[in-house]
């Protein structure tokens, strides 16, 4: 009977994080259409990051939730498949942090130096910015994962393990590494956005003409702060862990589930949503969209029921 009941436990987890996803990447694949088809998007850096954005947080989402679907059925898997994932998932989670500050760095060039805006800045050379945070937050877990080796050899094929950071850096020098490097990054990045919210408020205060534009750039630092306080959430993660344990009997799965659906699935939907529906531009055009479909889908159903006038 415990069985069954875990069982049955399992599918609806996974029946509930499933359309979540699923509703996640129509959603991101709608604004990357968007940016991909109008040339408005693609001539302007602050777009440009927005889809790094949408990309990064995609990768980690897809990456986040096979390892969850993997920990829901207890599956080992060879150290092969479970290292790329590792990486992946690590990667793109510290990549999050470093393109919401480009993001707030790019408002504050665009106030401040709009006539001579530095060449790195702009749209078609933006990705000088981007590469390296790519790059940097991909050295992270690999030297995570290095440390404390021994150099011995080991099978990747033959060595199955569960697809979890803590089983594969389980050592007091890997916690104390990923303590370093998470509490540094956001730290930098929450500097650098308080120091850009804070330039462009006083830049507000001073002009008295453009004060539309430059508050709303201040507005737009000021969701990336929001932005990075999701991100932050998944720092809660040992002390929620350590709360529910504590205080409820629940299972070890349920525990992981309830981690994986509040601190790592809802912020990365949130964030993209939040900001593309806030943007006008982009608001625009994604309610164009759905308009749009809504039109074919009429006019399919009204052509296969001969009550289209063309299609009579």
């Amino acid at each position: 009977a415990s069985d069954l009941i875990k069982f049955f436990s399992v599918i609806i987890k996974v029946c509930v994080v499933i359309p979540f996803f699923c509703v996640f990447l129509c959603f991101v694949a709608i604004m990357l259409q968007i940016f991909a088809s109008h040339r408005q998007f693609l001539d302007t850096s602050r777009y440009i990051l927005f889809a790094h954005l949408l990309i990064n947080d995609t990768i980690h989402i897809v990456s986040s939730v096979l390892t969850f679907l993997t920990l829901m059925g207890q599956v080992k898997l060879p150290l092969l498949f479970c290292v790329p994932l590792f990486f992946v998932s690590t990667g793109t989670f510290q990549n999050t942090t470093l393109i919401l500050a480009a993001m707030s760095l790019e408002r504050y060039v665009a106030i401040f130096y709009p006539l001579q805006c530095p060449n790195s800045w702009r749209s078609d050379r933006v990705w000088i910015i981007a590469l390296p945070l790519w790059i940097i937050s991909f050295i992270f877990p690999i030297i995570e994962y290095f440390i404390g080796k021994d150099g011995q050899s080991v099978d990747v094929l033959s060595t199955n393990m569960l697809c979890k950071n803590t089983v594969m850096n389980s050592s007091p020098i890997h916690e104390l590494y990923r303590l370093f490097v998470n509490v540094l990054s956001f730290a930098v990045v929450g500097v650098i956005i308080l120091f850009t919210y804070v330039r462009i408020l006083m830049e507000t205060r001073k002009m008295r003409q453009d004060r539309a534009s430059v508050s709303k750039a201040m507005h737009t630092v000021l969701l990336h702060g929001f932005q990075l306080l999701l991100c932050l959430l998944g720092f809660t993660q040992p002390i929620f862990i350590t709360l529910i344990g504590l205080h409820t009997n629940w299972l070890g799965e349920d525990i992981v589930f309830l981690n994986f659906f509040c601190f790592i699935l809802i912020p990365r939907f949130l964030s993209p949503l939040i900001y593309g529906f806030r943007d006008q531009s982009l608001r625009k055009h994604i309610r164009n969209w759905f308009l749009c479909c809504s039109k074919k889908e009429i006019c399919l159903f009204l052509c296969r029921s001969r009550l289209h006038p063309f299609c009579l």
